[in-house]
């Protein structure tokens, strides 16, 4: 497991902005942004990977780790809390839950 395995990185759609927006909260504040979701989610993990590059480079301790804290299940309970249409959750061939 690499190092930037331990933090969630977030790209959503920004609505007021108009563009994607990347962040990996826990490990540094602001990111990226861009109209491509794809592209946007790349940079971020560079990002990602030289913060973490830095952090090693001054002899600072990482952040506390962000991942596997379960956030895609939880986020979803929120949707189908909140939302009329009742979500169901299913597993894909790959395991990941959809």
């Amino acid at each position: 497991m690499k190092d930037s395995d331990r933090y969630v990185k977030i790209v959503e759609w920004s609505k007021d902005d108009g563009f994607y927006v990347g962040s990996c909260p826990g490990l540094f504040y602001g990111g990226c942004d861009g109209d491509d979701e794809q592209a946007v989610f790349a940079e971020l993990c560079l990002i990602v990977d030289e913060t973490i590059q830095l952090y090693h480079a001054e002899g600072k301790p990482l952040p506390p780790p962000t991942s596997g804290r379960d956030y895609a299940n939880k986020l979803q309970d929120v949707a189908s809390f909140s939302h009329p249409i009742s979500t169901k959750k299913r597993r894909s061939t790959s395991g990941a839950v959809c």
